[in-house]
């Protein structure tokens, strides 16, 4: 084959790698005979403490009850993990020698059971061996994991799609992960019933973290300028650039979110709304799992690492927290601001999706409307007035910029290069949004 030229070593291809779906109401019963099927012997449940209690888990173990699967429940899942609690884990999975894994939780659940399936599977490996580059070695996953079936019960992460599990990691208080197709789930099973659980503030962040899926991989930098080429198409990241498989997957998912977010947040009985949204998030993760995403992301996970006495409403926990899909929204409005220089086209087209009136509107202009759309949405849904209203200031700047150096995966995605005053220029502006 005649070797292609690529400009300036850019990529030439992308890939499409999602997990297989299943959707509808009630499927979680379906659980033990997908077990049944692998044939598996000893399976891991994973979920947290309040899940544990609530209907979704009950709907799974039911379900091994039923189909005589012999397993073992690990519901010490951290919201929002950290490195320690990836290794307290991945240690349970090494000692169990599970020969299957379920995961019945958000994305904390979902990407806990990633990191632990991975490390078991390959248990001489080290724990930075997969971490992302520049933090750990961001080596190629090649061992063989074995079948993971992640059941949602959040309408945000789209953990059941991905190969991506996220963490912080406390020494350098920064959010890192692994990205890897290896680790997707073998299935993913969407059951609109569990949203129905989700108390208020839970539905909003987990939807915001779906709107910035939407919006950052649609307008992420293109996968035909994202260099360096692959040598070997098992280093070609599982965040390639937008693509065009992605863009109708975020597309669509900016729709959902524009017709049904609010309605989910305001009435916990509108079960349309809740399982458009619960479908939403799974879209937008096709989307965002192939295409990445960039500075909402890369600037959200200090944001979340650097959290001082924050505690959100409606989450039961009893650590200081920045809900991941919180973190991500509050900088979107000085985001897209910055990035709408490159394809205005994509950020106006978001804008009028989200609702804004673009008949008269100037392409030069779209940044600003993108940006004044989200903060109409986010003061619609009572969102706290930026940085400075869960607990930063100017001071804490220099900070968050430095750990936002590190998230190269993501950053490197932004479709407009940033600098360190760039970054700081972006957190200055998300202090406060109204």
């Amino acid at each position: 084959v005649p070797e292609r030229p690529t400009l300036g070593n850019t990529d030439y291809a992308f890939e499409m790698a999602i997990s297989n779906i299943r959707y509808g109401e009630g499927v979680t019963k379906e659980v033990g005979m997908d077990l049944q099927n692998l044939g598996a012997r000893r399976v891991c449940l994973m979920t947290d403490k309040n899940l544990s209690q609530l209907p979704p888990v009950n709907a799974v173990l039911n379900s091994l009850a039923k189909y005589s699967i012999n397993f073992q429940l690990y519901d010490n899942v951290r919201v929002e993990p950290t490195d320690q609690s990836f290794m307290d884990a991945i240690n349970f999975a090494k000692k169990g020698e599970f020969d299957a894994y379920v995961a019945v939780g958000g994305g904390s659940v979902i990407d806990t059971c990633k990191a632990a399936n991975l490390y078991a599977s390959s248990p001489t490996s080290d724990f930075l061996d997969y971490v992302n580059a520049p933090i750990g070695k961001g080596k190629p996953v090649t061992v063989p994991l074995k079948p993971l079936i992640a059941v949602p019960t959040t309408s945000g992460t789209g953990s059941e799609t991905t190969g991506v599990a996220i963490f912080d990691f406390k020494e350098l208080k920064v959010k890192t992960g692994i990205a890897s197709r290896a680790i997707k789930p073998t299935l993913g099973i969407i059951d609109p019933l569990h949203t129905l659980s989700m108390p208020e503030r839970i539905v909003a962040n987990s939807g915001f973290d779906v709107l910035c899926h939407a919006l950052e991989s649609y307008t992420a930098l293109p996968y035909n300028m994202r260099s360096p080429c692959p040598s070997n198409p098992i280093n070609r990241p599982a965040y390639q650039g937008s693509n065009p498989i992605s863009d109708v997957w975020a597309l669509h998912a900016l729709r959902i979110v524009a017709k049904y977010l609010k309605r989910a947040i305001r009435n916990p009985e509108d079960r349309e709304a809740r399982a458009n949204m619960h479908l939403a998030s799974a879209f937008a993760g096709i989307g965002f799992g192939n295409a990445g995403v960039h500075l909402c992301h890369g600037m959200s996970y200090p944001i979340s690492g650097l959290v001082k006495t924050y505690k959100p409403k409606d989450y039961n926990v009893d650590h200081s927290l920045v809900p991941h899909g919180l973190s991500v929204v509050l900088t979107s409005p000085a985001v897209f601001a910055f990035t709408a220089q490159i394809h205005p086209e994509r950020h106006l087209e978001a804008a009028e999706i989200l609702g804004a009136d673009i008949r008269t509107a100037r392409i030069k202009d779209a940044g600003f409307i993108l940006a004044d759309t989200l903060r109409k949405f986010l003061f619609d849904l009572n969102v706290d007035d930026g940085l400075a209203a869960i607990g930063y200031s100017k001071a804490d700047i220099p900070a968050l910029v430095k750990g936002t150096l590190p998230q190269e995966r993501v950053t490197k995605l932004s479709p407009r290069p940033q600098t360190e005053d760039d970054l700081s220029a972006l957190f200055e502006a998300s202090m406060k949004l109204y």
